[in-house]
């Protein structure tokens, strides 16, 4: 994991749309940003409807979710339209901020397989990592994300 007071790595990447979103563009927002494993499955599902329920609670708090995989673009704009998901999902196939921020798996397997793990980071506006979910439990996540928020900004 990044450490908190560190500066964000800086990325772009593709949204389901195949326009690219880069992190720069949120400078002077807070920014929820998600590493899941794969669109579709049941947990990356429940994480993904859970931040976007709470999509207007963040947008309150001036804040934006942004949830990235592995998968391709195509797969994000099934994954939204299926789930009618309000957050942005970028797609990061070659793993390079899935890197950058220390969110790949590393097992045995990694040549054949590859995995992202589930981990958050909360961006101040600054640009700076305010804090770090590394080890993500799905149910109460986006709640504990929104509080922790609430107490940044006091």
């Amino acid at each position: 994991m990044l450490k908190i007071g560190t500066k964000a790595p800086v990325f772009c990447l593709p949204d389901e749309n195949k326009k690219e979103i880069c992190l720069e563009q949120y400078k002077g927002k807070w920014i929820v940003l998600y590493f899941y494993p794969k669109d579709q499955t049941p947990g990356c599902t429940k994480e993904a409807c859970d931040f976007s329920d709470n999509y207007k609670a963040f947008t309150d708090l001036n804040a934006v979710v942004i949830g990235i995989s592995a998968d391709s673009p195509e797969s994000h704009m099934s994954f939204k339209s299926k789930r009618k998901l309000s957050i942005t999902l970028l797609s990061d196939e070659k793993l390079k901020v899935v890197e950058d921020y220390e969110a790949r798996t590393t097992s045995i397997l990694e040549r054949i397989i590859t995995k992202v793990k589930r981990v958050t980071y909360l961006i101040n506006p600054e640009g700076k990592i305010a804090q770090t979910w590394s080890k993500v439990k799905v149910v109460g996540h986006t709640e504990d994300v929104r509080k922790t928020l609430v107490n940044l900004m006091k």
